[in-house]
């Protein structure tokens, strides 16, 4: 049972308690297991204004909803760890579900959906210093190229800096590139793997080393040429749950076994599902991933 009267009276009266469980929460002692896999659930959307799930606009508002989903989640075997945004991150912590488990924080979250800025994608959550002073385990930021959009240089000028100041402290950067354009005043990612194999290898070249990053990529047609472009470890997306799961866990299923691929990044298909078994979704995931070897 998930205490929220305790979580608000935290809140309210002892905001310190944030800095004080991070200090004592227990930590993996490595970023991968023994099967060189990660099972990874995102919890970022919301601060960026996106919170539709398969057609219901405000599905992820109800803060405590979500929490009990992403518990649910966390308590799965097999589920390695939290990808999220401030907010959400000391909410899990404060509620004691994050001991033993990966954290990652989102770093950008500015980006609005909708907004005429989009692509501008200001860091406007996590630095990197906070993420090693709450002893988390890297930072996450989603970069999105629009070669006629001018704030995405500011974007890709963002995100250099940040993998620098991640690797510089030991940290995972986790980059999440699309090439986007708009149509009718929306942000649409190109999903072909043209597109995709190009963004891979503008973000590669980010920053001052590599060698903390690791890329969370779209699973698209022709998934071989993507991973064929990039020695860089990689998670998968979950992707907008829009079709039908079982597809969607067979396109998994089949980009998994690639090499380069060491897991999963899922958040709404996952947290949302069809028909409400969250624990039966995450765990048809995680099989997945644990199915395959790291090559």
């Amino acid at each position: 049972m998930l205490d929220f009267e305790r979580l608000r009276e935290l809140r309210a009266r002892h905001p310190g308690a944030v800095a004080e469980a991070a200090a004592v929460r227990a930590r993996r002692d490595a970023l991968l297991d023994p099967d060189g896999r990660l099972m990874i659930v995102a919890a970022d959307h919301p601060a960026r204004g996106a919170l539709g799930v398969r057609g219901v606009a405000d599905a992820m508002a109800d803060r405590y909803d979500l929490l009990r989903r992403l518990a649910i989640t966390l308590q799965r075997p097999g589920v390695d760890g939290v990808l999220g945004t401030p907010d959400i991150i000391e909410d899990l912590l404060l509620l004691g579900a994050l001991d033993d488990k990966i954290v990652i924080g989102s770093m950008n979250r500015g980006g609005l959906q909708g907004a005429t800025f989009e692509l501008d994608d200001r860091f406007t959550g996590y630095d990197a210093a906070t993420i090693e002073a709450m002893r988390f385990d890297g930072g996450k930021m989603l970069t999105r190229i629009d070669l006629g959009d001018s704030g995405s240089v500011a974007t890709l000028e963002a995100c250099g800096r940040a993998i620098t100041e991640l690797a510089g402290r030991g940290l995972m950067a986790l980059v999440e590139p699309f090439l986007a354009h708009r149509e009718g005043g929306r942000v649409v990612n190109d999903l072909t793997a043209a597109a995709v194999r190009k963004s891979v290898a503008v973000v590669s070249g980010l920053g001052a080393t590599s060698a903390y990053t690791w890329l969370k990529l779209p699973v698209v047609d022709d998934m071989e040429l993507v991973m064929a472009a990039t020695t860089l470890p990689t998670l998968l997306l979950g992707g907008d749950p829009s079709g039908d799961p079982e597809q969607t866990y067979a396109q998994w299923k089949r980009a998994l076994e690639l090499p380069g691929v060491r897991g999963l990044v899922v958040g709404r298909a996952l947290l949302y599902p069809p028909d409400g078994d969250v624990a039966a979704a995450v765990d048809a995931a995680v099989s997945l991933v644990r199915a395959g070897s790291p090559t």
